[in-house]
This record gives structure tokens, sequence and C-alpha cells, in this order.
């Protein structure tokens, strides 16, 4: 089965890996036991991967990636406003999935090493909004903003050079730490679900900006 196939690339280089049979069985077993990282298939029996994903999210930043079938944007969409951190469509090389996990967790590793106590210096105020790098929380005016993990490295991306525009491609290689030659959506639902948050209104935002035809821009 695939699941076998992928585990044994990953164990190659040295992972451990842990299989569910199905979406149950990885709740419990993420219960039990957590886990550095989930590579979650979407068509799971049981408890489908829209819901391991949901559950997972109410109590732990545990990065995903998940696995959907090719040309069904609606699941990597949705699957992105839920929480997850990357997408790799089937049918997929194990290869470019081990690639994606070593991504994934080299960033969980980076923001592991931020989270420490706060100076004046990891505090950026742009505007309304007051971004504490040390402690990764955000707000606006006063009130927290609950913003998903890729939703605050975004933010503090783009805030932190204000007034530069930048392509959906360098947002990928930059936040995303990697080069995505292919579809580019996640920036742009993740644009969108941090305009939801950070903007008075977001249907005319005034901080996250479109430049047509080129990317997103911060503006104070």
């Amino acid at each position: 089965m695939v699941r076998e196939v992928l585990a044994r690339y990953l164990q190659r280089e040295g992972y451990t890996v842990d299989l569910a049979v199905d979406g149950a069985d990885a709740l419990q077993r993420l219960e039990s036991t957590g886990a550095d990282l989930v590579v979650l298939d979407l068509m799971l029996p049981r408890v489908d991967g829209f819901e391991v994903l949901r559950r997972l999210r109410a109590h732990a930043e545990t990065p995903v990636i998940m696995l959907t079938a090719r040309g069904s944007q609606t699941d990597m969409i949705v699957g992105l406003e839920v929480g997850a951190d990357d997408y790799v469509t089937k049918p997929f090389s194990p290869r470019e999935v081990v690639a994606r996990v070593r991504a994934v967790l080299r960033r969980s590793s980076v923001r592991t090493n931020l989270k420490r106590p706060a100076t004046d210096g990891d505090v950026c105020r742009v505007g309304v909004l007051t971004i504490d790098l040390g402690r990764r929380l955000a707000s606006r005016q006063g009130t927290d903003l609950r913003l998903t993990r890729k939703e605050f490295d975004l933010l503090a991306f783009l805030a932190a050079r204000s007034g530069q525009t930048f392509t959906r491609a360098q947002l990928l290689e930059q936040v995303w730490d990697f080069a995505w030659a292919g579809d580019a959506s996640t920036v742009t639902v993740h644009v969108r679900r941090l305009r939801e948050k950070i903007e008075a209104d977001p249907s005319t935002p005034r901080n996250l900006l479109t430049v047509w035809g080129v990317g997103y821009r911060f503006e104070p």
C-alpha cells in the first residue's frame, strides 16, 4: 500500500514512522504518543482527514502535510484553511514527500528556537498591529488575533518588510522555505485568511494589499 511505501522511504532517511490504519487510529496515536510531523491523507475511513486535522488543531501546532487527490483544489483550500502546513497531490513521488517533510521539519525547528523570552527588539509595531516575534503573538488595537502558525509567519515576514512587494513564488520560498514551481494557491488562501483577521474591512484591505500582476505588499 502507499503508506507502507512512503514509510520505507522516510525510514531510509532516518525518520521514525508510526502508521495509522484510519482517522480514529491516527487521533488515538497522536493523543498517546504525539508526533513531530503528520503526513495526513484526507481520504481516511471512519474519521476523515479533515476531521483529524480539525481535532489536532484544536490543541496542537504539530506540522501537517496533507495528501489530496489530483485536481481536488477544493480539498486543498479547505485543508489549508483548517491549518495544514503543506500539501502534496496524488499520484506523488515518495521522494517529493520526503523533501517536503524535511523542509517542514526544518521550519518547525526554526520556530521552536524563536520561542524564547521576548525583548523589546522582538516586538514589531506597524500601525494598529503589534507582532511579538518572541512569543509568536499578534494583536490588533490590543485585541489578540487567533492566527495559525503559517498566518503568523506570513504576517511577520511582510510586516518586517513594509512597502516591499513580493511575488507568490518569493513568498513560498521565503515563508514556506522552498521553491514551488506549481500551484501557488496556498499563498492566496493564507492572504485571504489573514486579511479576515487583521483588516477592519477585508473586502477593501488597507494593510495587506494586492499588487495586481505581481503579488502582495504590506502597508502600515
